[in-house]
């Protein structure tokens, strides 16, 4: 196995490409961390409406987009990024909180 290096250090694309595959790995790891959160909403939420939340989106965008430009980066693209993301989760979610309560 390639050891994977860290951007700075990349002289190939095999380097680049294995250091991509690397963090895809983990970013799936975090948004299954993430989406365990979208369980326990949907378990917590009484209301089907509640499910959707656009002042809550409308923050954790904002969120996103100030921590990309301390980190040097491009907001609108983080923020265009995280809001398929909450749409997916806001999806997930509400088909996990018909399935709880099916389920009983």
């Amino acid at each position: 196995m390639t050891d994977i290096k860290l951007p700075e250090q990349c002289e190939t694309m095999i380097d680049v490409r294995a250091g991509v595959d690397e963090m895809d790995r983990e970013l799936v790891a975090l948004l299954a961390r993430r989406f365990g959160y979208m369980d326990a909403a949907a378990r917590i939420k009484t209301d089907h409406g509640a499910v959707r939340n656009e002042a809550r989106k409308a923050q954790v965008l904002d969120n996103v987009a100030r921590e990309a430009e301390l980190a040097g980066l491009p907001p609108e693209h983080f923020r265009a990024i995280w809001d398929v993301l909450v749409e997916q989760s806001i999806a997930y979610e509400a088909t996990e909180w018909r399935r709880i309560r099916a389920d009983h």
